[in-house]
């Protein structure tokens, strides 16, 4: 049996490393090589021994963490979750930490009610598993820990009762957490002004979502926002579902709206796939088009069973392009998929579908 994942972190702050240490030796699959206050004394315990993965702060003295994370991943690529804080500031650079290499993202852990950290337990620990996945080279012990309840789409809408009357307006629903924002890049560059609407999940933290939607914004020819409760789908926009809030496709006439609204945790997710999946087919049935993209675990499979069930047409990230192939395996296993491409064929195939 393979033994415990090796995580290093790197933060300026002495409780910050304590609260994360604590955290990530809270799960039996993981264990701490070492808290380092800043990048050259982590670069003292990389040379001695090189972690499976690296919790890394933004704001450090002596060297910035984005420094840090270019030297790493032109030297010695090592997967790397940033754990930033919640300011306008630190979400934009955190954003480039993404664009540099790094895998995910958590935001440093704070005390609150006992099921905020809880949730912020699962949400750290869960990250930097899915971390380790992405590496070529893969790197549990046999604690006895009792398993998280992993609560379904239940808790947030019943199951579809049957498909909406198809119409000639489209909505595209979209899934993906682990490589999903290179992964959207890629994607959204690639649609024309005019596209379908579209509604997307990326499992991210509250306060990140919006500085990741204006910067995809920026450099798209569709309008990309964070969705606000009651946003309307609109033809050439797409609406970012914002961290820690869930998002819900509705209809009311001939106009499709987003719900946003707070919720129990969803597949271990807030804002959760399968949620948005389901509200999919509850509400859009044959008008919508499903798009799975790359991820650590099995949100969004049920769901997008639950959209091919309905009549939509369900589209998965194929293993070769997905930075990890969790989210895309799972809904394929259940038989939700109607089709498996490579990430640069995924825009080309929505396009075809939505003049279907």
């Amino acid at each position: 049996m393979a033994g415990k994942l090796r995580v290093l972190i790197v933060d300026d702050s002495a409780v910050v490393r304590q609260t994360l240490h604590d955290i990530l030796e809270s799960d039996p699959q993981i264990e701490v090589m070492g808290a380092a206050r800043d990048p050259f004394v982590a670069a003292d315990y990389i040379a001695k021994e090189v972690p499976d993965v690296i919790v890394l702060d933004v704001e450090m003295p002596r060297m910035d963490g984005i420094t840090f994370l270019h030297k790493i991943m032109t030297q010695h690529p090592i997967p790397v979750v940033i754990c930033s804080t919640l300011t306008e500031g630190g979400a934009a650079t955190t954003i480039k930490a993404l664009e540099y290499g790094a895998v995910d993202i958590i935001t440093k852990p704070k005390l609150g009610t006992k099921q905020f950290i809880e949730e912020s337990r699962i949400r750290i620990c869960d990250a930097v598993k899915a971390a380790a996945k992405v590496r070529v080279k893969s790197v549990s012990a046999p604690v006895v820990r009792p398993v998280e309840r992993k609560l379904t789409a239940d808790v947030m809408l019943p199951p579809p009762a049957k498909a909406m009357v198809q119409t000639t307006e489209r909505v595209v629903a979209v899934g993906a957490s682990t490589g999903g924002t290179e992964a959207l890049r890629v994607f959204l560059e690639a649609l024309p002004g005019d596209c379908s609407g579209i509604v997307i999940v990326q499992h991210m933290p509250e306060g990140f979502t919006r500085a990741f939607a204006e910067r995809l914004n920026g450099i798209c020819r569709i309008r990309i926002k964070e969705a606000e409760d009651g946003d309307t789908v609109l033809r050439g926009q797409a609406l970012i579902a914002p961290g820690n809030r869930h998002t819900l496709l509705k209809r009311s006439g001939a106009r499709y709206y987003v719900e946003v609204k707070d919720g129990p945790l969803v597949c271990r997710h807030r804002p959760s796939v399968d949620v948005l999946f389901r509200s999919t087919a509850r509400y859009a049935g044959k008008n919508a088009i499903g798009v799975i993209m790359t991820g650590m675990g099995d949100d969004g499979a049920r769901g997008m069973l639950e959209m091919k069930e309905a009549g939509a047409y369900t589209i998965a990230q194929d293993e070769k392009s997905c930075v990890v192939f969790g989210m895309p395996k799972e809904a394929i296993a259940l038989g939700g998929v109607d089709k498996v491409l490579p990430l640069e064929r995924i825009a080309p195939e929505v396009l075809r579908m939505q003049t279907i």
